[in-house]
């Protein structure tokens, strides 16, 4: 087999040399590109037309795609010109969870399944979301901009001010146990935390020893601190919003690692404003023209990241594992585990 691994600026190849030099030498042929971000590229074609998210020009991978029989990539752009330009082609690899810079139809229409890697970057938005858990709970936000002002604590007794609460003994209302969900609830566990969460498309034998809430207004109720953990979709989009802020316990907290689309920001906005929140600790946000500093960080309660909670060399070497390991399932002929298209790798 020819493989081509392509690595780009979030995700240089040297993550895929790692893992896939145990394939160098063997019968297997694997090839390196690190695509030019300079390169000029309008998007033209109705295939082109139809990714987003990606960097590089399709005509430098169209260039090295002779007699390649699997392309792996990160966030190059897979198109109707990359993909014709090897007949050889058998299997595209996108080493990212949502594999927006392919065109997934022009693929399937080609017959070639194709592979990514959800949940790579798990267990680092699970600690992301434990260390904002443990900001707001000891309210490190206000502490921080005290010092950002220049003030200085002159003696213990001063410090009387910034007594915050530990997570033990409180609890976190989890919406969404997913991938990440369900391991952020292990790492509350390990903090002493008492665990609740609202899912209602999980079967209930999955939630274990964390308690399950039959409805989102149950955990509101309950829950000391919120965290986001739910795929976002058309139906539950503002899923936070003024009425849903107003059923969380006053002083509560609020977190959100999961996309900006779930929450209504003119109502977090308010609830911080009026205190309902005690505090809130965000990695995404809605992308603005707006330039300066962000409104949320006007409220001295308030942690932001700019999504920044997969951004780890373990995430990105996962990544670059999970795809390694279709490939190989791939050239044994045994079953692929994360297929895009299963109508394809059915046939």
């Amino acid at each position: 087999m020819k493989i081509l691994a392509v690595g780009d600026s979030y995700m240089p190849t040297h993550y895929f040399r790692q893992v896939f030099v145990n394939l160098e030498g063997t019968e297997h042929d694997v090839i390196y590109l690190q695509v030019d971000d300079r390169l000029p590229f309008a998007p033209g074609t109705r295939s082109e037309l139809r990714i987003k998210e990606y960097q590089g020009a399709p005509e430098e991978l169209c260039k090295n795609m002779a007699g390649v029989d699997v392309l792996v990539v990160h966030g190059a752009p897979v198109t109707d010109a990359v993909l014709d330009a090897s007949p050889a082609l058998k299997l595209v690899g996108c080493a990212r969870g949502g594999p927006v810079n392919v065109d997934v139809e022009a693929v399937t229409a080609r017959g070639l399944p194709l592979v990514n890697t959800p949940g790579k970057n798990a267990e680092a938005v699970a600690d992301q979301t434990l260390a904002f858990l443990v900001m707001l709970a000891r309210g490190f936000p206000r502490a921080q901009h005290f010092l950002e002002e220049g003030h200085q604590l002159n003696n213990n007794w001063e410090g009387a001010k910034f007594i915050g609460s530990d997570l033990r003994r409180h609890t976190l209302g989890l919406v969404g146990y997913g991938q990440v969900g369900h391991r952020v609830a292990h790492r509350a566990l390990a903090f002493g935390m008492r665990v609740i969460a609202y899912d209602p498309y999980l079967d209930l034998e999955l939630f274990g020893e964390i308690e399950r809430m039959g409805t989102l207004d149950e955990l509101l109720e309950r829950a000391d601190f919120v965290s986001i953990h739910a795929r976002a979709t058309s139906e539950n989009r503002a899923l936070f919003d003024a009425v849903t802020f107003a059923k969380m316990k006053p002083g509560s907290y609020f977190v959100n690692t999961a996309r900006e689309t779930l929450v209504d920001e003119d109502a977090l906005d308010a609830a911080l404003t009026s205190g309902q929140l005690g505090g809130a600790a965000l990695d995404v946000v809605t992308q603005s023209a707006a330039t300066g500093r962000h409104r949320f960080l006007r409220h001295g309660n308030v942690v932001m990241t700019p999504h920044i909670g997969g951004a780890t060399h373990e995430t990105l070497l996962q990544g670059a594992e999970m795809i390694l390991d279709e490939v190989k399932r791939f050239c044994a002929g045994e079953p692929l585990r994360f297929v895009v298209n299963p109508e394809i790798a059915a046939r």
